[in-house]
């Protein structure tokens, strides 16, 4: 139920869990280098360079680990106590011990103190009591590497090193600074395969440098693309767009959200608040330059043909499902709205010439529609 099926996106989202932990240190402060590691023996290994999980007894399970807890007790993480983890993508206490429960093995190693602790389990069963392996002063952070169980995705279900490497690229984009080292053996990948056995992903402009690549060799509206980054008390809201009158193949464009870097492909109301903030602040600069076709524009005019990345970073989200693939927490909509307001309404003011390029070409797509719905009525 948490993953959302034994199918391959169920498949997939076990490592999913694994490297939003990961992830989480770097977001908090204490990391800023993750590895990833597809194996050919069907393991996935995520490493951290982060603080390392506890490893001292658990206050609320005497003679247990604060470790073999997270990983065998649900709602047991380190999210509810930790005030750190104000914007945590793993939110529930729950991933890392459905992961577990799904695996055939996994193994956990973290380096706190100097010291390098290790502690297997198998189908979610404790192999054996935390094992301290020795020193090690010239590390620290977490590595989980773990094993899909065959027994429940079936025998021929394998990860695919493309879903990976595009999992992993989204979330180098997603946090400014941190460094993603990927690494893939040899042999799973095909020869004409686009998928690199080894890459440093790292991207100082964000999600800026992911439109980029998207766009790159594409004609777009406006000569350059609208993006920015606001943090506040409230949160934190990165984006990027871009406006194409060819369309991106069958569908007129595209639209990728995060919300503390968990993928939103139903959007929710952080996608709401951007759209209505785009939509505001064309119309408003239509009036101010006496457009008055401008008042007819809708969002659906301004953003179907737009390339549109955003990632929001929050205390508590709510998402609808286990899946967490649309947020619904409403103070969202407001901050995303709030945020790129403003940063708009100043974009166009300078320039002028960009604007009414992208203006005349939004009244342009809401002619379209008025005739297409006069010709159907």
């Amino acid at each position: 139920m948490y993953i959302g099926g034994t199918d391959e996106r169920g498949f997939h989202h076990l490592f999913a869990e694994i490297l939003d932990n990961a992830m989480d240190e770097a977001t908090a402060g204490y990391a800023n280098r993750i590895e990833v590691h597809v194996r050919e023996d069907g393991y996935v290994e995520v490493t951290d360079n982060g603080r390392g999980i506890p490893v001292g007894e658990h206050p609320k399970y005497p003679g247990k680990s604060a470790l073999e807890v997270i990983f065998t007790v649900l709602h047991a993480g380190g999210k509810f106590s930790d005030k750190a983890y104000q914007t945590a993508g793993g939110l529930h206490g729950v991933g890392s011990s459905v992961v577990n429960a799904l695996s055939e093995r996994m193994e956990v190693e973290v380096a706190r103190d100097k010291t390098l602790y290790r502690q297997a389990f198998e189908r979610g069963i404790v192999q054996g009591p935390l094992e301290t392996v020795g020193a090690a002063p010239n590390r620290r952070g977490t590595t989980v590497r773990f094993k899909p169980d065959h027994q429940i995705f079936g025998e021929k279900m394998r990860f695919r090193p493309q879903r990976l490497f595009q999992m992993t690229r989204s979330k180098a984009y997603l946090y400014r600074g941190i460094e993603v080292r990927w690494r893939c053996d040899a042999s799973l990948l095909p020869e004409d395969s686009k998928v690199p056995p080894e890459a440093v992903l790292s991207y100082p402009n964000g999600l800026a440098d992911q439109l980029e690549e998207v766009f790159k060799g594409k004609a777009t509206i406006t000569t350059d693309a609208f993006s920015g980054l606001v943090e506040s008390d409230e949160g934190k809201v990165e984006w990027a767009l871009a406006w194409t009158a060819a369309g991106f193949g069958d569908a007129d464009g595209f639209s990728r959200s995060y919300c503390n870097t968990i993928p939103t492909p139903e959007g929710g109301t952080h996608e709401a608040g951007l759209r209505s903030a785009i939509t505001k602040g064309l119309r408003n600069y239509g009036e101010l330059t006496g457009q008055k076709k401008a008042s007819a524009i809708t969002a659906d005019d301004v953003m179907a043909f737009a390339g549109i990345l955003l990632s929001v970073f929050i205390r508590n989200p709510e998402f609808v499902g286990q899946t967490k693939d649309r947020l619904s927490t409403q103070a969202a909509f407001r901050l995303v709205e709030n945020a790129v307001r403003d940063r708009f309404d100043h974009w166009l003011a300078a320039s002028p010439k960009e604007a009414d390029k992208l203006l005349n070409w939004a009244m342009e797509r809401a002619d379209e529609r008025a005739k297409r719905r006069k010709a159907k009525e």
